[in-house]
């Protein structure tokens, strides 16, 4: 009998062909194997409804994390935001299933760790933190979600501030640092702020911004690989062997990527 394997695939955005393809590339079996996701499982790419009908279907054999265009989704559901056409949303969004597909999102949290080794995230580990520290973060936020008066925090969320980490931080501000921090990072300025108007490759980024993985961080055991999505620029390349970029940029005509864990190994699918 065929091992149960693992695999944690890169940010989908409602590419529905793309999904089905790099399932059937990695032999997929949801009889037996599992299947994570880093998030920005909708918006921007042919069917939303049939990537997450999928995605639903797979019951407990599936894992995700928020990304910010699953947020904005949960946001123009409750009439916080209203829906960009280049979000691609309108099928999802007039399902009748739509209840169904709210409460489901509500579920994931803003990191998981799949196993002692790797643990996933949206946008990135801020440097300042552990994944320890990560999950008990992301466990606040889904506390928030999970309960009664969770589109206040998504009313909330929008905004910049504050762009720096203070474990002192409470309230609306706390909660937004978070999310951003989980959803929206990726370059730092040289006080490891967050910093947000660059978001191309950081080869062309200006000279005061570094990527949030590029500063040391102590707290992140040797054996510890952080799997990430949202900078498709990246290509996946962050020249540090414990981050691993998984947005390989399908929806914008390049790949479709999974990881799979017990083996490490990287698998993609070019965009039709």
């Amino acid at each position: 009998m065929a091992q149960a394997k693992t695999f944690v695939i890169g940010d989908i955005q409602g590419c529905f062909g793309g999904l089905t393809a790099l399932l059937d590339e990695v032999g997929f079996d949801a009889r037996r194997d599992t299947l994570c996701a880093v998030g920005d499982l909708v918006a921007r790419g042919e069917d939303s409804l049939a990537t997450v009908e999928l995605l639903m279907s797979l019951g407990d054999r599936f894992h995700a994390v928020l990304g910010n265009h699953d947020l904005h989704l949960l946001a123009v559901t409750q009439g916080i935001r209203k829906v960009k056409a280049s979000d691609k949303l309108e099928n999802l969004l007039n399902s009748p299933r739509l209840p169904d597909i709210i409460e489901w999102l509500r579920q994931f949290p803003l990191a998981k760790r799949i196993d002692p080794q790797h643990t996933m995230v949206h946008a990135g580990l801020y440097p300042a933190w552990s994944t320890d520290t990560l999950l008990a973060l992301s466990d606040e936020i889904s506390n928030k979600l999970l309960g009664p008066d969770w589109v206040s925090v998504l009313q909330n969320m929008y905004g910049d501030s504050p762009r720096l980490w203070k474990s002192s931080l409470s309230g609306d501000a706390r909660a937004r640092f978070i999310i951003n921090a989980c959803t929206r990072m990726r370059f730092l300025n040289e006080d490891n702020a967050l910093e947000f108007t660059a978001k191309g490759s950081p080869l062309d980024a200006p000279a005061n911004l570094h990527p949030w993985f590029t500063p040391p961080n102590p707290q992140l055991a040797d054996n510890e690989r952080v799997l990430f999505g949202h900078w498709a620029a990246l290509n996946g390349r962050t020249q540090h062997p414990q981050f691993i970029g998984l947005d390989t940029g399908y929806v914008w005509g390049q790949s479709m990527t999974a990881y799979e864990v017990n083996s490490q190994q990287l698998i993609s699918v070019p965009a039709r």
